[in-house]
């Protein structure tokens, strides 16, 4: 059985020698009746071979949708049939392309259609196993659909031999969204414009023809798209004739900040569950702007595009590759991404990730959502009292969610801290970006197993309280900092030189958070033992600038506007440290933002 990884390199080079060629394949009114007809044993042959193949991948392709969303090994071998049969069916349409335009009628767009199958496996794949570099593979298939042109003379082709049914435009469409899809996952942002004003313009011959009853909701995705695009532009990075940047912020050798010699570095970030439930934030294609976000945070640039990164890990003056050897080595941790999901959906997933935890594995949980405020104010009960965030109520009808519960009844469709108490029997990182994020504050240490939970800010200033469909602040800090600091000192447009003299000084910073947490004597030990996994280095170091910076800003006023811990740093040595706000407001004056920010040691 082929592997996807082998089976890709073999499928890519054929493409890029340009064995799908233009005279391999036939348009429709090359084809004729009698030709279907007219075949000798051999050619009768082939074509029900391919019959076969193309019938066969079409069961097994559908029957992916039956399969569990979750758990690691039950549907291994199945996308390993998948990937077999597409194998033979894509090789046996190239060997016999002559008999099968000639005799069976095999058009351009259902070769397209077979490439598109196979990028959606690809993009299934990389949401199954995280594994970025899969991403890339179904980029190439999607890619090479757009180059030969395999769904240009769709809509044609179906009007002539079926008017009366727009599925094939329908496919078409689909491609288009899905493609988009994969490009904003690669930062490919110049060709995810093309594509939109594409897929505008496909929509408007779509409707044009058929004027179907889905016309609303094409309209609405292409809305989703365009808003989705314009929110995710926080910051502007331009270079010397004002063309944009485009950054990526996933985790290379030169963002993850080295371990001092003696950091204890056996437990490894294994599980992801990446949660969306905020009511006014863009998405496109069930993501969240905060989910897409910190999905990236969580990953390794893609090897192929290692050489070529740029900026936001630029090799400015001091800046080396740290040593990609060891436990930097490792995959990408596996994640599941839920948007609006049930309570019981959470908790489904959440046991699954907890069971297929390893023994040095720790699960990370991230919680992008609206408060569920809690009904008793004064109380000792921190597991539910409190409330936490809200989980869909799909099953409910609208009013039922709204209406007040009885003092002593919890909120039934909200997470609350003490939903997550018997997930703490494993190393557990949590982050909970929310207006209600103080119930997570206070956790009781039942099992003695290594846990923190960082918190977002509660409240922001009134000049950024309409902005919430951008995305929360806290998650743009644990994303890109320097991006998030631009953006709350009213940055619109900053160029490249200095964006990079900038990012020099963010490393600065880190450097120093990282000496100060590994050596501080008063620190929880829970942050020392998820401190050798980089992943979860770097959201902590984030974290700390965060603090330091909505600290030391002028328009962040008082504890609620800053982000919290549990368990909580050490203020006087790490959070509160003179040097790390120093730090902040050079940074603010190389920006010429100084007047936004208070002097070192002067926060109030």
């Amino acid at each position: 059985m082929y592997s996807p990884t082998t089976w890709a390199k073999q499928r890519r080079s054929e493409f890029k020698a340009g064995q799908l060629s233009h005279q391999q394949s036939l348009s429709v009114s090359n084809m004729s009746n009698a030709a279907a007809v007219d075949m000798d044993d051999n050619e009768r042959k082939i074509v029900n071979e391919f019959c076969h193949y193309l019938e066969k991948s079409k069961q097994l392709f559908n029957g992916l949708r039956d399969l569990p969303q979750y758990g690691h090994k039950q549907w291994q071998s199945y996308f390993g049939r998948t990937f077999d049969v597409y194998t033979k069916l894509w090789k046996f349409q190239q060997q016999n392309r002559q008999i099968l335009d000639t005799k069976y009628g095999l058009k351009r767009w259902q070769i397209g259609e077979i490439a598109s199958k196979i990028g959606q496996l690809y993009y299934h794949y990389y949401l199954r196993t995280s594994e970025t570099n899969y991403l890339n593979e179904s980029f190439a298939f999607y890619s090479a659909i757009r180059m030969r042109g395999y769904y240009s003379k769709a809509s044609k082709e179906e009007r002539v031999s079926v008017p009366c049914r727009p599925d094939l435009m329908v496919k078409k469409l689909r491609y288009y969204a899905r493609f988009i899809v994969v490009c904003l996952l690669l930062k490919k942002m110049k060709l995810v414009r093309d594509l939109v004003r594409e897929l505008a313009k496909q929509i408007d011959e779509y409707t044009a023809t058929y004027g179907p009853d889905d016309q609303l909701e094409w309209s609405l995705v292409l809305g989703e798209i365009r808003a989705f695009i314009e929110a995710d532009k926080i910051v502007n990075v331009v270079d010397l004739d004002a063309s944009s940047i485009i950054l990526s912020h996933r985790l290379t050798p030169l963002n993850a900040p080295p371990l001092e010699k003696g950091t204890p570095a056996y437990l490894t970030l294994q599980e992801i569950l990446i949660v969306g439930n905020c009511h006014e934030q863009v998405k496109f294609s069930e993501l969240t702007l905060d989910m897409f976000r910190i999905l990236q945070t969580l990953e390794r640039e893609p090897q192929e595009d290692l050489t070529n990164q740029l900026y936001d890990t630029s090799p400015a003056p001091g800046r080396t590759p740290f040593d990609n050897s060891g436990i930097n080595k490792r995959d990408n941790p596996h994640k599941y991404l839920l948007y609006k999901p049930t309570i019981s959906q959470l908790f489904t997933f959440l046991a699954s990730g907890f069971k297929e935890l390893p023994a040095t594995g720790v699960m990370l949980l991230y919680l992008s959502a609206d408060g569920c405020m809690g009904n008793a104010k004064h109380s000792d009960d921190i597991a539910y009292d409190f409330g936490g965030v809200v989980t869909n109520s799909r099953r409910e009808p609208e009013h039922a969610n709204k209406n007040k519960r009885p003092g002593s009844l919890k909120e039934m469709h909200c997470l609350h801290p003490g939903d997550l108490y018997p997930f703490t029997r494993k190393p557990m990182f949590i982050i909970i970006d929310s207006n209600n994020s103080s119930a997570f504050e206070h956790w009781p240490n039942l099992f003695g197993q290594p846990l923190v939970c960082l918190l977002s800010p509660e409240e922001v200033p009134t000049s950024l309280e309409d902005q919430h469909q951008k995305g929360n602040i806290f998650t743009l800090f644990l994303h890109s900092p320097l991006m998030a600091f631009c953006y709350i000192s009213n940055i619109a447009d900053i160029p490249v030189a200095l964006w990079d003299k900038c990012q020099v000084n963010i490393d600065k910073f880190i450097a120093e958070a990282s000496r100060l947490l590994t050596r501080s004597r008063t620190l929880d030990l829970s942050f020392v033992q998820f401190f050798g996994d980089d992943f979860l280095r770097v959201l902590l170091l984030r974290y700390i600038f965060c603090y330091v910076a909505l600290r030391m800003h002028k328009g962040f006023r008082g504890p609620k506007y800053y982000p919290m811990s549990h368990p909580t740093m050490p203020k006087d040595e790490i959070l509160e440290n003179q040097q790390l706000q120093k730090n902040v407001v050079e940074l603010a004056a190389i920006l010429e933002v100084r007047s936004l920010f208070h002097d070192a040691m002067e926060a109030d």
